[in-house]
């Protein structure tokens, strides 16, 4: 009976492990979203994104960050950092995340296109704030790792291939909303040309080894484009054949 007892109490502590595990990581994930919080409030005006909006608040709560990334960083997922995902890419930094997401407007149904799956987190919380995907990824194991995972969280509403995004997707064509999650020496104009009247895009400009802006691209009605950037930022750059 001894010997029984032990048995169960080891497996309760087993089965107790996973669960102790999520709900630190939903403390964490709070916590990392007081901080972006407080961040909006010191970058709001500055950026003219103003206050973390709920919605993409609510679209990062729900979005597993740490299902994203090599379980080696796992205990690090909910910290305002980027972090490595191999092949020289990383996750974005969730303010950033946050930032690029709450500056293209998503609104539920919108079509967008995204340049750089990576890791597929930027397209979940995309996906979570109610739009449908298309989202191209250059590096063939990190857009097969990032589709799987997309999957297996049961996001149908993003689409997935492997190829090079300078060119955009025109078959899915025109976009209510671009993003771009690498930086780029210009503005790709087929993705200009991709872009809705009334769209909006987001993109690193600048290179490597040079300051960087986060730059917001606004077509209007009339098809006119605009530009603003909003903040210094790093990435890693666009590669490919462009």
């Amino acid at each position: 009976m001894k010997h029984r007892a032990l048995v169960f109490v080891g497996i309760a502590l087993l089965l107790a492990l996973p669960v102790a595990w999520c709900d630190s990581l939903t403390e964490q994930k709070q916590e990392l979203l007081e901080e972006i919080a407080l961040d909006f409030k010191t970058l709001g005006e500055s950026t003219g994104a103003g206050p973390l909006d709920p919605a993409v608040a609510a679209a990062m709560r729900r979005a597993r960050r740490e299902l994203f990334i090599p379980k080696g960083q796992r205990e690090h997922a909910y910290d305002n950092r980027p972090l490595p995902i191999g092949h020289g890419q990383t996750i974005s930094q969730p303010l950033i995340v946050a930032l690029m997401s709450q500056v293209l407007e998503i609104e539920p149904g919108a079509r967008v296109f995204e340049l750089g799956t990576g890791s597929g987190y930027q397209a979940a919380v995309l996906a979570e704030l109610g739009a449908e995907v298309f989202s191209m990824e250059i590096v063939p194991e990190l857009g097969e790792r990032a589709a799987g995972v997309l999957a297996g969280q049961g996001y149908q509403e993003v689409h997935t291939r492997v190829g090079d995004g300078y060119e955009g997707w025109p078959e899915k064509a025109p976009f209510d909303a671009i993003i771009v999650t690498a930086a780029g020496s210009h503005i790709p104009p087929p993705l200009v040309r991709q872009l809705k009247p009334g769209g909006r895009m987001v993109i690193p400009v600048g290179g490597r080894f040079m300051v960087q802006q986060l730059v917001l691209v606004t077509k209007d009605a009339e098809g006119e484009v605009s530009t603003r950037s909003i903040l210094p930022v790093r990435f890693v750059p666009i590669t490919g054949g462009h």
